[in-house]
């Protein structure tokens, strides 16, 4: 069973690679640029997802906070099971192909992406954050793992693993995180000087406000 799914995820490795070797050279140095940029998108919702945490409370501040460490941990999770299998990787294995990514040398495997594996658990942490990203977090996420089947470096068993793997991970440590994280905000909140980075200000009434709600009744 496992070698028949080997040898599908091959197959359609091979496709991918070469249309990809038939694409204008442009289009090519984009693919490699790109699957290195799109991890760069999810720092940009690690933000936005903390900085609309702060109008809600603690604990979606806390996720918001603790999802880079998440990442961190899927990531750390990934390499270690990557040290169980040698998988060589595509570019290493069909030397007959021409791919786009340099080709990394025999020690660096392939099973699972760790690349897929940080898209996923950045995806999922997100996600837990702030759930309104979810959309944006998980067509990023998926664009990296593709990419990193377009230009050679893994095959699909390779990047679907790397992407199970950082979500699940992820959502586990960033689901026992929120308690503690919430305390340690909560504590944080009382200096003033971090107070508005975990907490968005309410903008008070203006002087004239009550004036004008009382005129508002009177006219009523």
């Amino acid at each position: 069973m496992v070698s028949e799914i080997f040898a599908i995820s091959a197959t359609w490795s091979r496709a991918v690679i070469e249309f990809a070797a038939g694409l204008d050279p442009w289009m090519q140095t984009a693919a490699e640029l790109g699957t290195d940029l799109f991890l760069g998108v999810f720092a940009i919702l690690f933000l936005m997802a903390w900085w609309k945490a702060r109008s809600v409370g603690s604990r979606r501040v806390g996720l918001a906070l603790f999802a880079p460490v998440a990442t961190v941990i899927a990531y750390v999770v990934s390499v270690t099971i990557k040290s169980f299998f040698q998988q060589l990787r595509p570019c290493q294995a069909m030397t007959d192909l021409t791919v786009i990514a340099t080709c990394d040398p025999i020690g660096d495997w392939s099973f699972p992406s760790n690349h897929a594996a940080i898209a996923g658990a950045a995806a999922a942490a997100v996600i837990v954050a702030w759930r309104r990203f979810a959309v944006a977090a998980v067509v990023f996420a998926v664009l990296e793992a593709f990419s990193r089947v377009f230009v050679g470096a893994h095959y699909p068993h390779d990047v679907t693993v790397g992407l199970l793997v950082g979500a699940i991970v992820a959502t586990l440590v960033s689901l026992l995180a929120a308690r503690p994280m919430t305390f340690v905000v909560d504590r944080l909140a009382e200096v003033p000087l971090l107070r508005p980075l975990l907490r968005a200000n309410t903008p008070s009434p203006g002087p004239g406000h009550e004036e004008i709600r009382q005129n508002s009744h009177a006219g009523a």
